[in-house]
């Protein structure tokens, strides 16, 4: 059985989307060195590098809010920020929505109205030996309630939004240790960052 991740690309400032859910800041990564030919190799090996981090992901587990936004957005955003890592992913998405009639006729999403332990535990049941990633800030806040979270995912770009939707937000403050396990990618410039929770 694959593990449960909250993954997520985040502003400097702790942002993982700005406000409205806009995601164009996730263009915003530095220019490759050396020219055009350094700028194609590199694009090909972020698409490769994609491409494997897509193919380990059974399940994706998102919140109405930005299902919604991702929606009414679908004319302005880029390849990269209208489908999940850049449209390489192929597998199930489910929306936790208390009004999953709504998305009835969407026939490339599961909508459940479950509690967070419910929706996945099915997450997992669907994945099977594949991860199930969360890309809700609120969902993933609710999961690390439960200790339901095996592992953070973090990418970050250099870039203060200033404002919108936070990595993670507990109005009162509660805290949650991480140890890390690692990174992600070779490029030192772009390579994500792995952590583990402190089990309590």
């Amino acid at each position: 059985m694959g593990k449960v991740a909250y993954g997520f690309t985040a502003s400097l400032d702790g942002f993982i989307a700005g406000p409205g859910h806009d995601m164009s800041f996730l263009s915003d990564t530095p220019a490759a060195p050396g020219g055009a030919e350094s700028a194609a190799e590199r694009q090909a090996a972020d698409e490769a590098e994609l491409a494997g981090l897509a193919a380990a992901v059974g399940v994706i587990i998102s919140g109405r809010r930005g299902y919604d936004a991702a929606r009414e957005q679908a004319g302005e955003r880029d390849e990269l920020t209208a489908e999940a890592y850049g449209g390489a992913w192929s597998g199930t998405e489910i929306i936790l929505t208390h009004r999953p009639e709504e998305l009835a006729a969407d026939p490339s999403v599961i909508a459940l109205d479950l509690d967070v332990r419910e929706v996945i535990s099915r997450a997992r049941e669907i994945a099977g030996p594949l991860d199930v990633q969360i890309i809700s800030a609120d969902i993933a806040r609710q999961a690390l309630e439960h200790d339901l979270v095996d592992e953070l995912q973090v990418w970050t770009v250099p870039i203060f939004l200033g404002d919108g939707v936070r990595i993670f937000d507990v109005p009162g403050g509660r805290r949650v240790r991480w140890e890390a396990a690692g990174t992600i990618g070779t490029d030192p410039e772009n390579c994500g960052r792995l952590y583990r929770p402190r089990r309590r």
